[in-house]
């Protein structure tokens, strides 16, 4: 059963677009990640325009980070200072990154910055988790417990403006947290992620916050960021796909329970290992496509030559 898209225009299968919305729920219960890297890739391959796909699927993003953002609220796990500083910056970057969006649209290279983006992100993220997976393996059977780092203190950490997060025990810049939350706006405005998986490590090492407050105050950025995405590009770009984002939400929902259930029964580090071959795989298949010839080629004159 096939449902039209107006903003993509074209049609497609309802139950596959399920499973695409399905696959980012279970990436959200098995690492408590939007999916939204891997769900724009998967949209731009079954044939969603990737300027459609990336702002459309930011709304996935919202409907996730709203169950997780509650669920932390309630146990008390936000950083409401952290999360305001990192929103100021989010909300500025993202609202930056809609305009570059619109200026690479104009120019019909958004489609291939995308792509590129999302090679080098797939790339580099898929590689990490790999690393991380072969020592973690190789720990688990020496019997070797894991070492945690603490953060450093670099150069960053003596910038003025420096402000007292109560709840994350730190007295630092204000600057470091909304250039954080700047990056993360850019690339959730290009990309369409929620930027989670870099933001949660960047806060824990870079900023040196307690791990039981990261989450929570990372959803609470994501969630505005998101938001204010998700409005810029419908009102300026006429990108998000409304019946396409609803479709991939009522999978998410469905995917999320089954993601958790996953989660419960393998080692931490099979689970990383397995979405790490995952990553790899998608990237170099967006690799691929960048490279291989079109299988249609025209030229100006055949253009000229028709009737």
């Amino acid at each position: 059963m096939d449902v039209y898209l107006p903003i993509a225009e074209l049609s497609l299968n309802v139950f596959l677009l399920l499973g695409l919305g399905g696959v980012a729920g279970v990436l959200a219960g098995m690492f408590g990640v939007g999916g939204g890297f891997l769900l724009t890739p998967l949209l731009i391959f079954v044939g969603v325009p990737p300027a459609v796909a990336v702002a459309s699927q930011a709304n996935q993003v919202i409907a996730t980070s709203v169950t997780g953002l509650l669920n932390h609220w309630q146990r008390g796990n936000v950083d409401v200072r952290m999360g305001l500083v990192l929103l100021a910056g989010g909300l500025v970057g993202s609202t930056a990154g809609v305009q570059l969006f619109a200026v690479l649209k104009r120019f019909g290279q958004i489609d291939f910055v995308i792509n590129i983006g999302y090679v080098l992100l797939l790339l580099s993220i898929g590689s990490m988790m790999v690393v991380e997976s072969w020592r973690a393996w190789r720990r688990r059977r020496a019997n070797v417990p894991a070492r945690r780092k603490l953060h450093q203190h670099f150069l960053v950490h003596r910038l003025p403006l420096k402000v007292r997060f109560y709840k994350s025990k730190l007295y630092i810049s204000a600057l470091l947290p909304a250039g954080m939350g700047f990056a993360i706006g850019v690339l959730s405005a290009i990309l369409g992620i929620g930027g989670g998986f870099v933001l949660v490590p960047a806060m824990i090492y870079l900023l040196g916050m307690p791990t039981v407050v990261v989450v929570g105050t990372s959803l609470f950025q994501i969630l505005f960021v998101a938001i204010n995405v998700t409005f810029l590009q419908a009102a300026q770009n006429q990108t998000v796909d409304i019946v396409l984002a609803l479709v991939l939400i009522l999978g998410g929902a469905i995917g999320a329970p089954i993601g958790s259930r996953v989660a419960a029964n393998l080692p931490g580090f099979q689970l990383r290992g397995l979405l790490a071959l995952l990553i790899l795989a998608m990237a170099l298949e967006l690799m691929f496509e960048l490279v291989a010839p079109p299988t249609a080629i025209h030229t100006l004159g055949d253009m000229v030559r028709m009737p």
